[in-house]
Formats: C-alpha cells, sequence, structure tokens
C-alpha cells in the first residue's frame, strides 16, 4: 500500500463532531498499516479536562485489540486534509509497541517520509 492510500484511509476517518460541552472528536484521522498489511484507523478525542487522545492512539489500540503491535507505515490526516506529524507523545507510544516500530516509515508532509527513528533522534539513550 502507498502513501496515497494510506491518505485516503486517514482521511475517510474524519468526521469532526462535537460530543459534548467538554468533548470534541473526528478533527483528525489517522491510519496504520501493520506487517500484515492490514490498516488500521482512529480519530482523535478533545477533552477539556485533557485526558483525550489523539488519532494515532486510536489506531494502535484498534491494531493491539485486532492482535497486532508492528507499524510499518502511518499517516495523520487534519481535518481539512493537511498531513500532520505525530506528537511527540505519539512517537513514543509507537516506538513502545514494538522493537522494530522505529523503522516505520511516517508521511510527514505531503512527499516527506521519514522514519520513526528519524523523528526521535535520541531514541537509544534510554
Amino acid at each position: 500500500m502507498d502513501f496515497d492510500a494510506l491518505y485516503q484511509q486517514a482521511k475517510s476517518v474524519l468526521n469532526p463532531r462535537k460530543l459534548s460541552k467538554d468533548a470534541d472528536a473526528g478533527g483528525v484521522g489517522a491510519a496504520l498499516l501493520s506487517d500484515s498489511g492490514k490498516v488500521y484507523t482512529g480519530v482523535c478525542i478533545d477533552t477539556s479536562s485533557s485526558m483525550g487522545f489523539c488519532a494515532e492512539h486510536a489506531a494502535a489500540a484498534a491494531m493491539i485489540t485486532a492482535g497486532e503491535n508492528r507499524v510499518v507505515a502511518m499517516v495523520a490526516v487534519g481535518w481539512d486534509g493537511h498531513i500532520m506529524p505525530p506528537c511527540g507523545r505519539c512517537r513514543e507510544f509507537i516506538k513502545q509497541l514494538h522493537e522494530d516500530n522505529l523503522s516505520a516509515e511516517v508521511l510527514v508532509a505531503e512527499g516527506v517520509v521519514v522514519t520513526l527513528a528519524e523523528l526521535l533522534p535520541y531514541h537509544n539513550l534510554d
């Protein structure tokens, strides 16, 4: 699967909406390609108390629920279609799910792909 198709998968789950007076969801969509070739998607949930989570976390939770933990490629897309690099929390979270996830390819901007290791330049110090 190429990044155009993965981008479309992430974009397809976007559905920005108000859940309650304290929560919004669906403003960011993410797609993770596992080593089995399956794509897992998720959306962000933003809460006023900061207990929400990112779209990458939601997609990773779906992947873990399905029994997988190795990410080959990933992308996140904002409500307006722009590509978003994963935040630091998501980078570290994905890294910790499988030793080989540091080699996962991440689309960080249109036409710009880097590895998770490149986004965590000091990962080998821990």
